[in-house]
């Protein structure tokens, strides 16, 4: 069991609700409830009804905020020739292609998105071990293996965000900081429900949005309703 330090225990203390909280009056317990020196991300996690260990029930997909999340996006681009040159035009901060990979395999990870041509992903495939578990390797289905790269660099320089159900059936998701004021950080959080909500498998039966919880980096979750977005 996580043993938690002093700050958070009186957190938890000063935390007092006994049902579910609607968006916005979730989002400003979890301002009031924040204690670190630094400025905390405000995440989201997300039970979804579906069953894991079915691929047919795989959730997966990708939202642009209207505000951004004060996360510094750095993109690599695994690409050649012309591709290479529309990458950088677009703005990727590194373009490559076995350079990029002798520096993964050295320890080199400097980077929070990746894009590939799709004649570049054997190549890739010779880091997959090392950019899976960061959730980094260029994939089909989210738009980031094609030729047309730039497009995809400017989405995601504008803020693209991506997302997939972990093996427990939980959707984790970063939202802003504990600074943004709480009418930026709710339209973040409907945004991406919304997104999510669309995201439902078509195989997943049931309750989809089963539990919603919300907190900041070092702070108490909250938890939110789960049928406001649904209502």
């Amino acid at each position: 069991m996580a043993k938690h330090g002093k700050k958070y225990t009186q957190a938890r203390e000063k935390f007092q609700v006994t049902k579910p909280l609607s968006f916005t009056d979730g989002i400003q317990q979890v301002k009031g409830l924040a204690f670190a020196k630094f400025d905390e991300s405000v995440d989201v996690n997300v039970n979804v009804g579906i069953d894991p260990s079915k691929g047919d029930q795989v959730v997966r997909g990708s939202v642009v905020l209207p505000h951004s999340t004060g996360k510094v996006r750095k993109i690599a681009v695994f690409a050649k020739g012309e591709h290479a040159e529309a990458a950088t035009k677009a703005g990727a901060d590194y373009v490559g292609a076995e350079d990029l990979i002798e520096k993964i395999e050295g320890g080199w990870v400097d980077f929070t998105d990746a894009i590939a041509t799709p004649d570049m992903m054997v190549l890739v495939g010779k880091v997959a071990k090392i950019l899976g578990p960061r959730g980094l390797v260029p994939n089909k289905k989210t738009g980031t293996v094609t030729f047309d790269v730039g497009p995809v660099v400017a989405d995601l320089k504008k803020g693209r965000h991506f997302f997939k159900n972990d093996k427990n059936g939980i959707v984790h998701f970063s939202l802003g900081r504990v600074s943004f004021d709480v009418n930026k950080l709710t339209d973040n959080l409907t945004t991406f429900m919304k997104a999510l909500l669309s995201s439902k498998p078509p195989s997943a039966k049931g309750k989809y949005i089963k539990k919603v919880t919300i907190s900041s980096t070092m702070g108490v979750g909250v938890p939110l309703n789960p049928d406001e977005i649904a209502l």
